[in-house]
């Protein structure tokens, strides 16, 4: 089994920045694309930003230019640094990885147990 445990969220201020985080453990033996997907209240889940394995970043449009995502493969862990936050960014923020655990193992979806981002003055 496979687990990824966000941290990082909190309440900031307008303007604010935050860094996420999101570690995977348990029977990896291969990490592929990891995510972050974001959802508010009465809103649709959506992605925010994604890497693959190689570094290869995609970010959501309304994001671009303030959001930066990383990863350390060491570490099994991915980055979301989040610069001049706004109000609309308030959101439960899920870490999303695709994983192996063995190498004739396919591919499988894992979820984070989301961690809340509020932005307000």
């Amino acid at each position: 089994q496979v687990q990824l445990v966000e941290s990082g969220g909190g309440l900031v201020q307008p303007g604010g920045s935050l860094r996420l985080s999101c570690a995977a453990s348990g029977r990896i033996f291969r990490l592929n694309a990891m995510d972050w997907y974001r959802q508010a209240p009465g809103k649709q889940r959506e992605l925010v930003a994604d890497i693959t394995y190689e570094g290869s970043t995609n970010y959501a449009d309304s994001v671009k230019g303030r959001f930066t995502i990383s990863r350390d493969n060491a570490k099994n862990t991915v980055y979301l640094q989040m610069n001049n936050l706004k109000p609309e960014d308030t959101a439960v923020y899920y870490c999303h990885a695709e994983v192996r655990s063995g190498s004739l193992r396919p591919w499988r979806d894992y979820w984070g147990q989301g961690t809340q981002v509020t932005v307000s003055s």
